[in-house]
C-alpha cells in the first residue's frame, strides 16, 4: 500500500535531458523534506538536490548548481528533479528520499539515512554517446 517509485530515467546523450519524477503514496510529503541522491558504481552515495515541506528552501550540490532542477507538487504527492546539459559524470542510480520536517543542508550535505522514512527502489540514469 505505501509505495515510493522514482522513474524519468533512461539513456541520454550529454547535453540532453531528463526530468525524473518521485511519486509516493500510501502517505504524504506535506511534511516532508525530500532528497534526491545518486550512487555510480564504485563511488559513495551522495546528495545531489533536496527541497524542504515548508517555505520552498533548496539544496543543489556544487557539480550540478545551474542544470539540476528540484520541485515539489503537494497536490500530486510528486517531487521532480528536471535535470539539463548532462554529462557523462551525472551517470549514477538516482533515488529519492524523505525525512521529516529537516532542514536541505542536513539531509543533503550530511545525510542520515537511518532517518529518512521513505527510500525509493531507484531509477537509472545513463549520460553516454
Amino acid at each position: 500500500q505505501v509505495q515510493f517509485v522514482e522513474s524519468g530515467g533512461g539513456l541520454v546523450q550529454p547535453g540532453g535531458s531528463l526530468r525524473l519524477s518521485c511519486a509516493a503514496s500510501g502517505f504524504t510529503l506535506d511534511y516532508n523534506t525530500i532528497g534526491w541522491f545518486r550512487q555510480a558504481p564504485g563511488k559513495e552515495r551522495e546528495g545531489v538536490s533536496c527541497i524542504s515541506s515548508s517555505d520552498g528552501s533548496t539544496y543543489y550540490a556544487d557539480s550540478v548548481k545551474g542544470r539540476f532542477t528540484i520541485s515539489r507538487d503537494n497536490t500530486k504527492n510528486t517531487v521532480y528533479l528536471q535535470m539539463n546539459s548532462l554529462k557523462p559524470e551525472d551517470t549514477a542510480v538516482y533515488y529519492c528520499a524523505a525525512q521529516w520536517l529537516t532542514p536541505v543542508q542536513a539531509m543533503c550535505v550530511k545525510p542520515y539515512y537511518d532517518a529518512m522514512n521513505h527510500w525509493g527502489k531507484g531509477t537509472l540514469v545513463t549520460v553516454s554517446s
